[in-house]
């Protein structure tokens, strides 16, 4: 299982813990240090859709108009934090953020 997101973002952190304590093996994959390719980008926003795109963070905030006009794939590839988190890939399966619904799949 792979999860999609930066080391300071706490629900990051405590999706990890909690995948990892339901015994998954989770590999963190920080967007930040390791930005994510245009196939990847292309195939989560193809999942997700805008929905992927968190227009309350002080990130997306601090977009230009141009840049918040602009499609999700350009908005991740400018700023990949300005991603909704944690995005989690289990095999085939996607996961958006760490609600009660993805808990209750995966835990």
């Amino acid at each position: 299982m792979i999860l999609y997101g930066i080391p300071t973002c706490d629900t990051c952190k405590k999706a990890q813990k909690a995948l990892q304590a339901a015994g998954h093996e989770v590999t963190f994959r920080d967007v930040r240090a390791q930005p994510l390719s245009d196939a990847e980008i292309a195939e989560i926003v193809t999942e997700f859709g805008d929905r992927v795109i968190n227009r309350s963070s002080t990130t997306y905030r601090a977009f230009n108009d141009f840049l918040k006009a602009s499609e999700p794939e350009a908005q991740i590839a400018a700023q990949p934090t300005v991603m909704k988190r944690p995005i989690l890939r289990n095999g085939a399966e996607w996961h958006l953020g760490w609600d009660d619904a993805v808990q209750a799949k995966l835990l």
